[in-house]
């Protein structure tokens, strides 16, 4: 009677361990509502915000009218706010995209030629509503948030950087105008301390907080002393910035050409920047970067590779950072697009449960991923690695799991060392004593990074 029950058993947990297979390798993008693509055209310079309620929130340049325009997804279908698409008075490309409280949307874009400024709408009651002007001085790069006391600020390129509040009905500085010397990619977040966070690459990245309630003659401290990292700001190489809901502020950027234009992501752990996985984690040169990370602290990446010599070029792809092993992941397959993705970004629905992700190829696109099969996904068995000996005066043995599709060794700067490497060993005699990272990549997309000390 006891063999047949564990018999019995024994094939329950195999079905189960089959299905529980199927289920996490069955995770997908699904398109939100019953369109492939939202926009009526074109569209470009994409901004997804999500309310309490679990309502999408996404505003885009429109080609197909030559205005911004804004959409709304309540559950079952996406409809233009205010009726019908445009609601600028011109060509609207640099632009955002706020919620307050109310779930009442601000959306902001840049005055198109022959003018100059930062105009900001809101829609309230059925109808957009336009605001007193930002600044009438030039601007391109530019952000929007909501302090936890409801109170609208801008960020823009105005002044080589000035963020203001919007406060009984005109815009008043906050903190000093020009503090980062450059606006490039210029975001901004608001946290529940009622800090100020905006994050920019000007002489590399760089992250600013100031209090919400600060006047204009109070000064910007910079996060970390210095700047987090070298950062490329050419072909759409956006910096981006997020909260964890510790307020703790989580930065992916694009390195610079001499580090090979690739991902990394940064965290302030109220003293220092971090490094989240290996530096430089991506398998190739990309572009078109997002971010936003889940109140527990899990950060998400989108990314589009930028590398003709790539067969997947442009393709574009979503990845997760897994804390138990320090390893940046693929989600719902090696790429969302099948095509050309630019202008993505990110955003969680907790609701509803939901990551969800906005581009454009040949119209935007918006599709989401279910966070809870990610998480039955988490618990599967994951590809692994052994590094020995370690520490090591030379030769360094790889025992894996799966076949290695490459190993790459970096520095504590996330230089690539020149060795001789293979799947199964890493010679580091030639190179000096100190730390370096063995990352292995295997055919499926995912990597593994090891600590290795050189004696």
């Amino acid at each position: 009677m006891k063999n047949n029950s564990f018999l019995y058993f024994s094939k329950a947990l195999l079905v189960f361990g089959f299905a529980l297979n199927i289920f996490a390798n069955a995770q997908q993008w699904d398109n939100v509502g019953s369109v492939t693509t939202v926009s009526a055209g074109g569209s470009g310079y994409n901004n997804l915000a999500i309310d309490a309620s679990g309502n999408y929130y996404l505003s885009y340049y429109d080609t197909s009218v030559a205005k911004g325009t804004v959409q709304k997804f309540d559950g079952n279908a996406w409809s233009y706010l205010g009726g019908t698409a445009g609601i600028t008075t011109g060509t609207a490309t640099f632009s955002s995209l706020t919620l307050d409280a109310q779930g009442n949307p601000y959306y902001s874009n840049q005055i198109s030629y022959p003018g100059t400024g930062m105009e900001v709408r809101t829609f309230v009651s059925g109808s957009w509503t336009l605001l007193p002007n930002v600044t009438a001085n030039t601007v391109n790069y530019q952000a929007t948030a909501i302090s936890p006391s409801n109170i609208l600020f801008a960020y823009s390129s105005d002044g080589s950087g000035t963020v203001r509040k919007y406060v009984n009905g005109a815009w008043e500085q906050v903190g000093t105008a020009g503090f980062a010397g450059g606006a490039t990619f210029a975001e901004m977040v608001i946290g529940s301390d009622n800090n100020i966070y905006v994050c920019q690459i000007a002489s590399g990245v760089k992250v600013y907080r100031i209090s919400a309630n600060a006047t204009s003659s109070d000064s910007w401290t910079l996060l970390g002393g210095a700047a987090l990292g070298n950062g490329y700001t050419s072909d759409n190489s956006f910096s981006d910035i997020a909260l964890d809901g510790n307020n703790n502020p989580y930065v992916v950027y694009v390195s610079s050409s001499a580090e090979g234009r690739k991902l990394n992501v940064k965290k302030f752990d109220g003293n220092s920047w971090i490094q989240i996985g290996a530096a430089n984690f991506s398998d190739t040169v990309v572009n078109n970067t997002a971010i936003t990370v889940g109140s527990e602290g899990t950060p998400y990446v989108v990314a589009s590779i930028w590398d003709s010599s790539n067969a997947n070029h442009t393709k574009n792809s979503v990845y997760k950072f897994n804390s138990g092993t320090s390893v940046w992941t693929k989600i719902g397959g090696d790429f969302v697009s099948d095509g050309a993705a630019t202008f993505s970004d990110l955003a969680i629905d907790k609701v509803n449960n939901y990551l969800v992700l906005a581009y454009s190829q040949s119209g935007t696109k918006v599709k989401r991923i279910s966070l809870s099969t990610l998480a039955v996904n988490d618990i599967q068995t994951q590809n692994t690695i052994g590094i020995y000996p370690n520490p090591t005066k030379g030769a360094v043995n790889i025992k894996t799991n799966s076949k290695i599709k490459s190993v790459e060794v970096t520095n504590t700067v996330g230089q690539i060392v020149s060795t001789k490497s293979s799947e199964q060993q890493v010679d580091l005699t030639n190179v000096p004593s100190g730390i370096y990272f063995v990352k292995a990549v295997f055919g499926g997309g995912n990597t593994i990074v090891k600590k290795v000390i050189k004696e």
